[in-house]
């Protein structure tokens, strides 16, 4: 029997995980290659993923040559076959935000990077979703538009 999900339930929880690997377009001597790296996200009061960067940053030079990037949120941690588990991989564009509710939101989240967070080379970045693909495991996908989802987080 196949557990029935809600995508949009679980594209939640996945994005609420410690953790994401982030992927922006690299140009290296006029050659544009995928560049992934490993960030630490926090999620804004309608549920676009936020990050602090290092202007130092390779993700943060090819931000400022392309602004389309991608986020995975892997849930398949502890599993003997992680193909059978779930991750979301998000599409979007990602730019500086100054807002004090955006770095409140991140600082919530983690209150260690504080310790970073007001090092001159350190921004923080909204990451506006434009679409979702989750895979929610083996043979189970659902592909959603960013304006489909509706990333608030249930009030409690």
């Amino acid at each position: 029997m196949t557990e029935t999900i809600d995508p949009k339930d679980e594209i939640r929880r996945l994005m609420n995980l410690p953790k994401a690997y982030f992927g922006t377009v690299a140009d290296r001597d006029g050659s544009k290659y995928p560049f992934v790296s490993l960030v630490v996200p926090a999620i804004d009061g309608d549920g676009q993923p936020l990050l602090l960067l290092s202007d130092l940053s390779d993700h943060v030079k090819n931000l400022q040559v392309e602004s389309k990037a991608s986020l995975l949120f892997d849930g398949t941690a502890g599993r003997d076959e992680p193909l059978t588990g779930p991750r979301v991989t998000l599409l979007g564009e990602v730019a500086v935000t100054e807002a004090a509710v955006d770095r409140d939101a991140y600082l919530a989240r983690h209150p260690t990077a504080d310790l970073y967070a007001g090092f001159k080379d350190f921004r923080f970045y909204r990451f506006k979703v434009r679409e979702a693909l989750l895979v929610a495991g083996f043979g189970r996908i659902h592909r959603l538009a960013g304006d489909d989802l509706p990333f608030r987080h249930p009030r409690a």
